[in-house]
């Protein structure tokens, strides 16, 4: 019999629907029942991809005796994190505080108010490596409901006493300067490992955001060293197994500091970022690798994550079958020698164990190998890697699939539209900016309500029921403006606009310049969540500041780039201290110190070849965060192309920036300077 969350549309709560357990999704008629019954709040945060919340799930709430014990006492909410961000980021920053460390599955037990007094994570269901059993947890819990309720009160009271007191001391509206830029740049420095790339220990993350930081600021300031740890960072990390060597993509991250082992869960954010930021490194360096990189990894996102309504999936799971019916990580991605002679024959076996650095030994478990491109001095037939590649590929695509996560995520497909558009017009594949116009098409239709208003998430064309955060108005307004400069249509200028006018309304706190993560409409929990820092994607905070900045050069508007300069205020306090988690913030400084750049191109028509050229040339700028506008000589399509006039009847560039205007040119070299100078 399916419980309540069988009526839901995240693919993580419809894993739960047939558990035991008499699941809850997080609603205000959960806490009306946990008050008119008398019972704590179990709250349970996961996502569909995590491999421990398909651990924790299979071992207890599958239990009917667990369950069973779960149902008498507790009324029990399940929450997927990426439906609610705001829900799972005020508790996870209680978890946090209280315990020095948070992680999903995040296990939470809250008053009838929604107050938390009890925290953890994953629970075993037997006492292990000094944790409790999640029975023993349980019951400790009641106990504690039962016969100290007074003191259950006075911790949750404290707690939400203590996070209503942790307000953020950001340092104040102004923008951050060439000292703090270059303070980040000397921090990332010592953060940085010269034998591997990337930064810090393991587990190590793709440093996306990092690295357009670093490039950005290499193309506004010439510093060799920054581009250096861009392009080395780049490198280690598409030969490392965290990058899917036949089918294209990245892994989560990678549990060693050499990249080799990934955690194999794929998500949209992160190849979306990856995307883009190779483009760029190609777009910088001219390098044949990150160029391969990005047109992979976008075609990996189209191939494997589009949805049949145009709109980009969340994830692929990390586990799959190994074929005998268990659930492993990894199994769809390694190999062992023997399985590379069943695909290839002998003597091809032999040439990609070699090139893909297959041992006997292997570098997973149980022999099995991650396949990555090993440094080494021999040459090798590209044909017949390109033979044995396409092989092999073939010979995984029969092996049992892992899982999609098909909810599409606004805030993600922002980024993969943004990072899918620019690919595109690089490398002349129009193909993926369609795919751009797909999802952004998707977005308006599903997303958007009568007042630009955005849901959260949808799934099968159908929209959710929870209203979008910052992040999702930031990041969508940034594919907006990505794909306005791609495509010459100045109606996704104008979407953008309506997005960030809600930013300006809903989400700014107008005394300080301060950003929060939901509404001030949105439903009130029990702090109201802000988080200035880039994690696994921009923050909303950093996202909006970029957005706001682009709109801002665009159209003029003081009100949007007055929001911009004051958001980044964050910047200049948190980025000379830690510059690895304020990556983006970082390179939208960047953007506002260069200006940004504000390209117009004026042409008879948009399929005339002098003004592709012209356009193509302008997109190829390396100014940090430079806005381009196309079009025909008076068109209203875009603000930028005002006033502007062919130059003797030739297609003509204008570039500007702080109030001044360099000449127009029709020389697509000249321009080709002015953008990278």
């Amino acid at each position: 019999m399916p419980n309540r969350l069988a009526h839901e549309t995240s693919p993580y709560l419809l894993q739960h629907a047939d558990n035991p357990v008499d699941w809850w999704p997080w609603s205000e008629e959960a806490f009306e029942e946990a008050r008119r019954s008398d019972r704590p709040v179990l709250l349970s945060v996961g996502y569909s991809s995590c491999h421990w919340c398909h651990v924790m799930a299979h071992e207890s709430f599958e239990d009917e005796a667990t369950a069973d014990f779960l149902n008498a006492h507790f009324v029990n909410v399940k929450v997927d994190r990426e439906e609610r961000p705001d829900v799972d980021a005020v508790y996870m920053e209680a978890v946090q505080a209280a315990t020095g460390q948070g992680g999903w599955p995040m296990t939470v037990f809250l008053t009838p108010e929604a107050e938390p007094f009890y925290f953890g994570t994953y629970f075993p269901p037997a006492p292990r490596h000094g944790m409790p059993s999640f029975r023993q947890v349980l019951e400790g819990v009641r106990s504690a409901w039962t016969d100290r309720r007074d003191e259950v009160a006075e911790v949750a009271g404290k707690i939400v006493r203590d996070l209503a007191g942790r307000e953020i001391s950001y340092g104040g509206t102004e923008a951050p300067g060439e000292q703090e830029l270059a303070q980040a740049l000397l921090g990332l420095t010592r953060e940085y490992d010269p034998q591997r790339g990337g930064f810090g220990g393991a587990p190590k993350f793709p440093p996306s955001m990092v690295i357009e930081f670093l490039l950005r600021h290499h193309a506004r300031t010439g510093a060799e060293g920054a581009l250096q740890m861009a392009q080395d960072t780049g490198e280690r990390m598409a030969r490392g197994g965290i990058y899917d060597q036949l089918g294209g993509g990245f892994a989560r991250y990678s549990v060693d500091r050499d990249w080799v082992v990934p955690h194999f869960e794929k998500m949209l954010y992160d190849n979306a970022l990856l995307c883009r930021v190779y483009a760029h490194l190609w777009r910088a360096t001219g390098s044949d690798l990150a160029r391969r990189v990005a047109l992979e990894t976008a075609d990996f996102m189209v191939r494997e994550l589009r949805t049949e309504q145009g709109g980009f999936a969340s994830a692929l799971d990390a586990d799959s079958d190994d074929g005998t019916g268990r659930h492993v990580e990894g199994a769809y991605y390694v190999w062992t020698p023997g399985q590379l002679r069943e695909a290839l024959g002998d003597d091809d076996a032999e040439l990609a164990a070699r090139y893909f650095g297959v041992t006997e030994e292997g570098t997973f478990e149980e022999g099995a190998s991650v396949l990555q491109l090993p440094q080494r001095d021999e040459v090798f037939d590209a044909e017949r890697i390109a033979s044995v590649r396409a092989r092999l590929l073939e010979a995984r695509a029969s092996r049992p699939a892992p899982g999609r996560d098909d909810k599409v995520v606004a805030a993600w497909n922002g980024l993969a539209i943004a990072a899918l558009a620019e690919t595109g017009a690089y490398f002349d594949r129009p193909d993926l900016v369609e795919a751009a116009v797909g999802a952004a098409d998707l977005l308006v239709r599903v997303h958007f309500d009568d007042q630009a208003r955005l849901t959260r998430t949808s799934k099968d064309g159908r929209a959710g029921a929870n209203a979008g955060v910052l992040e999702d108005y930031g990041d969508v307004a940034e594919g907006f403006l990505a794909l306005a400069s791609v495509t010459g249509e100045g109606v996704w200028l104008d979407f953008a606009g309506f997005l960030l006018d809600h930013v300006l309304a809903r989400f700014v706190d107008e005394e300080s310049g301060a950003l929060y993560d939901t509404a001030a409409d949105a439903e009130r929990l029990i702090r109201r969540p802000q988080d200035p820092t880039d994690n696994a994607v921009p923050s909303g905070w950093s996202a909006a500041a970029g957005a706001l900045l682009g709109y801002a050069a665009h159209t003029g508007s003081e009100p949007h780039r007055r929001a911009a300069e004051r958001a980044l205020g964050v910047v200049k306090a948190l980025g000379p201290r830690v510059p690895r988690f304020i990556g983006w913030g970082l390179a939208v400084a960047e953007a506002l110190l260069d200006g940004p750049r504000e390209v117009a191109v004026v042409g008879p028509s948009l399929s005339d070849e002098a003004t592709k050229t012209l356009h193509r040339t302008a997109l190829l700028g390396t100014a940090p965060g430079a806005v381009v506008a196309v079009g025909a000589a008076e068109s209203d399509e875009f603000p930028l192309l005002a006033d502007r006039p062919l130059q003797q009847g030739a297609p003509a560039a204008y570039v500007c920036r702080n109030f001044t205007c360099d000449a127009p040119t029709t020389d697509p070299e000249r321009l080709r300077e002015a953008l990278s100078s």
